[in-house]
């Protein structure tokens, strides 16, 4: 570990519980991004009613997975040379600011998207904008995990994070279902708004949009800057990439642990997206819950994944990252294998919730194993790296989900594709060394 990379993380003090929770409530904000406008309400608008009537033979549904791909190729190639000079120049929390004011401006530029499908277009164009702002936000959010805690608690710091995130959208998505969406006519929810053009879903976006900027405002105020190193060290954008991969290679030679994680949690962490990406659809599709009821299952999922995430946040300090993330995995593989096999809404909430109690700790102790194993200083990089070796193999599951979907001529197994991709992450996370204890003492020791 490298002099410099010390000296760049030594002045940073344990994170206050003001700071924590600072930082915890960028992450109950983003719910508004996350839950809101990408999985349970703007995105359905887009392909079930901007896109309804859309001449041609290519549905809005396959637009929409485009556009979401091409954004996470744009992640793909520009996530770690962005955390990298975000890192270097001592801007971490000035690029977290600027990201997230970006996906709020895109957010709300949704409402302009009417019902008609000529507005898809827009619609497409500002969801992965949004989604590329959104993980280059991420990466200075994960970075800062390490200085709002210490090795002795960071598990518990991160699960706090995750559960503030699903807590968050439980009660945005309570609000909007209440507020705006409830209700047959002309009109819906308790506030009356008129459903002519889409204008009771476009207002949610304003609403999201509003409820991100407000949430996020706390860890720009009570989180301090990261330092940077001599203007003379940085460097301009093409030879960060020449030093990105120089990082990599010399990675790869001294602890090729770490590439080997991010390699498997690229696989598993596919799999923990289709669950979500793909769980409402088979809901409806596959089990026989009405699309209303969807979004209360989508309520009790994230109580279920927050729970999960506070438990295993805690068994993190205690037994290492990887042994949650073990478990969790485990423990989808079995709940999921059992809901192939069953039919009926009963089953699917039972088992439902059951697999989304593990995806809280698997995603909350993800981002603490890599924190663990990030030399300080390089968090911002590492985790560039981490939102690329995840949008680099983020076709497979999908393509997995439409491949047995087509070869058996059912949705339902369409769920195989999920399994097998979650058990290629359980396989190749088995090897991984955990975290080492001289890694701790660094970071303790910052």
């Amino acid at each position: 570990m490298s002099t410099a990379a010390l000296d760049q993380g030594s002045v940073q003090a344990p994170g206050t519980r003001g700071q924590v929770l600072a930082w915890g409530l960028w992450d109950w904000g983003s719910a508004a991004y996350n839950a809101v406008i990408l999985t349970f309400v703007f995105s359905v608008y887009l392909t079930d009613s901007v896109g309804a009537d859309l001449p041609g033979s290519i549905s809005a549904n396959s637009y929409l997975a485009w556009s979401i791909g091409i954004a996470g190729l744009f992640i793909a190639l520009l996530a770690p040379v962005t955390g990298q000079r975000a890192d270097a120049g001592g801007h971490r929390k000035l690029s977290l600011g600027f990201w997230t004011g970006l996906v709020v401006v895109a957010t709300a530029g949704l409402f302009f998207v009417q019902n008609e499908y000529s507005y898809l277009w827009l619609g497409l164009v500002l969801l992965a904008l949004g989604s590329i702002f959104f993980e280059f936000a991420s990466v200075s959010y994960n970075a800062m995990l390490r200085q709002v805690s210490t090795p002795d608690n960071i598990g518990r710091v991160s699960g706090f994070g995750w559960a503030m995130g699903y807590f968050g959208g439980i009660v945005l998505l309570l609000l909007v279902y209440v507020g705006f969406v409830t209700g047959d006519g002309d009109t819906r929810g308790a506030l009356g708004i008129s459903t002519d053009g889409g204008l009771n879903i476009r207002v949610i976006a304003l609403v999201a949009a509003l409820w991100f900027a407000l949430f996020a405002i706390p860890v720009l105020l009570k989180v301090p800057e990261t330092p940077g190193l001599p203007k003379e060290k940085r460097l301009g954008f093409l030879a960060s990439y020449r030093k990105l991969f120089a990082d990599l290679k010399e990675l790869y030679r001294t602890d090729r642990h770490t590439v080997y994680f991010l390699g498997a949690s690229a696989l598993f962490r596919d799999g923990l997206a289709a669950i979500f990406t793909f769980g409402a659809v088979l809901a409806v599709t596959v089990y026989g819950i009405n699309e209303a009821d969807v979004l209360i299952f989508g309520v009790a999922a994230n109580v279920a994944s927050a729970v999960g995430a506070i438990i295993g946040g805690r068994l993190d300090d205690r037994i290492g990252p990887k042994a949650v993330i073990m478990g969790s995995l485990i423990g989808m593989l079995v709940s999921g294998g059992i809901l192939a096999f069953l039919s009926g809404p009963t089953s699917f909430w039972i088992f439902g919730l059951a697999l989304t109690l593990f995806v809280g700790p698997a995603q909350s102790s993800s981002r603490t194993y890599l924190a663990r194993l990030t030399p300080p200083g390089k968090e911002g990089q590492m985790f560039g790296l981490y939102a690329t070796t995840g949008r680099a193999v983020s076709f497979l599951a999908p393509t997995l989900v439409g491949f047995f979907t087509f070869a058996f001529d059912s949705d339902r197994a369409g769920i195989i594709g999920i399994l097998l991709v979650l058990a290629a992450g359980t396989i190749a996370l088995w090897g991984v060394r955990a975290p080492s204890a001289e890694l701790d003492a660094a970071h303790e020791g910052r």
